[in-house]
């Protein structure tokens, strides 16, 4: 069902990116991008977690083709590299952090991923579009594609120590997730922003947004044999961006 989802939005998506009804642009405009991502997986049953701040930087390309009414319609590609991941929250029953009896400090726990993202967006903008402020909303489909992955660990995940842990997790479930490399090498889901644009006619355009995306795919299995039902991404993003134009319009409507 997800799959359907995922591929029933791709269709709808491109199927509108071809309808052309409003006033006519036709404006390049390509630039890099970079920020934060705020990242967990959702499992079943389930791991108490912390959001694992990593980083993500890339290319971006937009093509703008009409204004409809007021709002601004655009096409916007991105090829980004992210690392994403989970950091486990291992705290008691009363809710303390679980001290490592041999070292005195915190158990710490995180797995971070790293995947080469594209993005592709239906985008529309509402304001200036060549010197002033726009405020954006955009959505679509996004694909990942594992390249590495590494574990961060201050006790032995050999033999981790569950029983003052919160989670009713099974040692021998912990031990094999520990040790599980991620085993779906492409991720699937749907991402949606919001942000703010500056656009300068010499300078080009200066863009912060939030975003965030879901994971509809499994980095797991999740069949009956498999130790969870569920593992999929849910990641937050903040970035930043700039693009320069490439071409223009050459519309005197256009501000």
């Amino acid at each position: 069902m997800k799959k359907y989802l995922f591929f029933f939005l791709c269709s709808l998506f491109f199927s509108s990116a071809r309808a052309q009804i409003g006033e006519y642009r036709s404006e390049l405009a390509v630039g890099v991008n970079g920020g934060i991502t705020l990242s967990s997986v959702g499992f079943t049953p389930d791991i108490p977690q912390e959001q694992l701040m990593g980083k993500t930087f890339g290319f971006t390309m937009r093509y703008t083709a009409e204004k409809y009414f007021k709002s601004i319609c655009a096409i916007v590609a991105e090829v980004n590299y992210a690392q994403v991941g989970w950091k486990e929250r291992i705290w008691d029953i009363d809710d303390n952090p679980v001290i490592n009896s041999q070292t005195g400090v915190a158990e710490e726990y995180s797995r971070i991923v790293d995947y080469v993202q594209v993005p592709i967006f239906a985008r529309l903008g509402w304001g200036r579009e060549r010197k002033g402020f726009q405020a954006f909303f955009q959505i679509g489909p996004q694909v990942g594609f594992y390249l590495s992955e590494k574990t961060e660990a201050n006790f032995d995940i050999d033999h981790p120590n569950t029983s003052a842990r919160v989670s009713k997790i099974s040692s021998s479930t912990y031990s094999n997730m520990y040790h599980m490399p991620v085993e779906n090498k492409v991720d699937y889901g749907i991402a949606g922003g919001l942000g703010l644009e500056f656009s300068h006619r010499r300078l080009g355009h200066f863009l912060v947004e939030g975003r965030y995306y879901f994971g509809l795919g499994n980095i797991y299995g999740n069949s009956k044999r498999d130790f969870f039902g569920k593992s999929n991404y849910a990641n937050i993003l903040i970035k930043a961006a700039y693009l320069f134009d490439i071409s223009k319009s050459k519309n005197p409507k256009i501000k």
